[in-house]
């Protein structure tokens, strides 16, 4: 859990709206090119093939229907920023519901399918100021699906990565607002302003406890490009490997990150 409280930044809901339903289109069209042996093929998720990651997919878009299918919380308790620490305690429900569903859902163009009516449906049926009762607490509808651009560009990675050549295209919204999700949740984390992190285009972050910096160049410096980010903030990949490959410059005494990653199990 974080050890500070640190206000969330906010969203344009109509922007995150608009980035999950076109990052779940874009997983539905490339899903609906997969071969029966891709389906089978093994993923970086344990014991998950493409099968149940597709599945759960579905199920982290759901999330939103099961939560509106419950009563609302009498006031808010949470923040988005609450969230990346509340996953890992639901892993197992989660495996146990996704292979459920990979079983009961032969057709996953069908599943996919139904579930961008639905939720299209529930959207405009609800407010986002509408409270949902979520593995982190209360959350507003609208700050809950900014979470769901985090399940979606992740996994969406995660199919990229088990099925070669399929390049599911990473909506720009859906990729901006989880790097911002999960760059917030780094500084708080560790809260501090003597470490600048940034991931170009779309984030950066003061954090680390220290010196802090006013101007100029910043003594400790950290900088990656999204995905890179997102992989090494959801344990995808490790800090020392992406330090190795490249993927990530670090400078300073306060520039590694490796013992505040990953930031969701």
């Amino acid at each position: 859990m974080p050890t500070a409280r640190k206000r969330a930044r906010t969203y344009d809901p109509v922007k995150i709206r608009k980035a999950v339903q076109a990052q779940l289109a874009h997983v539905r069209a490339a899903v609906r090119t997969l071969t029966p042996d891709q389906l089978t093929l093994p993923t970086r998720l344990g014991e998950w093939t493409v099968r149940e990651l597709v599945a759960h997919i579905g199920m982290a878009v759901t999330a939103v229907h099961r939560s509106l299918d419950r009563p609302a919380p009498p006031r808010q308790d949470a923040t988005l920023l609450d969230w990346p620490f509340a996953t890992a305690a639901s892993a197992a429900a989660i495996d146990d519901f996704t292979r459920g569903l990979a079983e009961r859902h032969p057709d996953l163009d069908a599943y996919l399918g139904d579930i961008e009516r639905t939720l299209a449906e529930l959207l405009d049926a609800h407010p986002g100021t509408r409270l949902l009762e979520t593995n982190a607490g209360a959350l507003p509808l609208a700050d809950y699906l900014v979470t769901r651009t985090v399940e979606l560009v992740v996994h969406t990675d995660d199919l990229n990565a088990a099925v070669p050549g399929l390049d599911i295209p990473h909506d720009r919204q859906a990729l901006a607002a989880c790097t911002r999700l999960l760059a917030d949740a780094l500084a708080a984390k560790a809260p501090g302003g003597s470490t600048e992190v940034r991931i170009p285009p779309y984030a950066v972050v003061q954090c680390v406890e220290g010196p802090k910096h006013t101007r100029g160049t910043p003594p400790n410096v950290v900088e990656t490009d999204p995905l890179t980010w997102i992989r090494l903030a959801t344990g995808r990949l490790g800090w020392k490997d992406a330090l190795d490959a490249a993927r990530v410059s670090a400078s300073g005494e306060r520039a590694d990150l490796g013992g505040l990653l990953p930031l969701m199990g």
